[in-house]
């Protein structure tokens, strides 16, 4: 796979970290995936690219009003397949080869709950992967930037992410974080003043990095 399979993220500044951990994982047509929290669709559409007409990708939010635009996203792609439930609550109708969450974990009571319902939906030899973010760690000039938001439980999850993939059983194959930088006009800089609902003037802008972990389910 390449980077030329998820055009429909080029506006997406996190999609380099996508890509990257669908190489690690060996991602292929045919694939049974899921997207939990999907929100809008995006990357469910993105996946849906690279597992092809052969594949399913299972489309998960607990927002029942997401269904609307996942359908329409996908309206050209009949592999994926909306449902509307919570990652605690996470069953499928079939064992899949890959879950993968983004921006979900950190905004849950128990992150280890949502993490374990993910790997029991993979079937053995198969894939999750989680990327959360190091709120803490974002900048824009010198000052850290503040998660307060009432939605956001675990600001910095992203640095316990591989601990919670060992300690539910999950082979940690790979872990990495990146962070997208900006200097005034730009993606980078409008995620940031929409995240934050502040306006930035001429200050490089460092986004929270966003942790990235690969894990492999071994055991039935």
């Amino acid at each position: 796979m390449t980077t030329t399979d998820l055009l429909d993220l080029r506006d997406d500044i996190y999609r380099r970290p996508l890509v990257t951990a669908l190489e690690r994982v060996g991602i292929e047509r045919g694939w049974t995936v899921a997207d939990v929290g999907a929100g809008n669709g995006d990357v469910s559409v993105a996946l849906a690219t690279v597992v092809g007409e052969t594949g399913r990708v299972y489309s998960i939010d607990i927002d029942p009003r997401r269904r609307n635009d996942v359908a329409s996203r996908a309206s050209e792609h009949s592999q994926v397949v909306a449902i509307t439930q919570s990652v605690e609550d996470l069953a499928l109708p079939e064992p899949i080869d890959l879950a993968f969450c983004r921006f979900l974990l950190l905004g849950i009571p128990s992150p280890r709950q949502g993490l374990t319902q993910m790997m029991k939906a993979v079937r053995t030899g198969g894939w999750v992967v989680a990327q959360e973010p190091i709120t803490s760690a974002g900048r824009v000039g010198h000052r850290p930037i503040s998660a307060d938001a009432p939605s956001i439980l675990h600001p910095d999850l992203g640095l316990d992410l591989p601990s919670l993939f060992h300690a539910i059983g999950l082979e940690l194959t790979d872990a990495w974080a990146e962070s997208p930088v900006g200097y005034r006009n730009g993606p980078v800089v409008e995620y940031l003043e929409e995240m934050t609902e502040a306006t930035i003037d001429n200050e490089v802008v460092v986004v929270p990095p966003l942790m990235t972990v690969v894990g492999r389910k071994t055991e039935p």
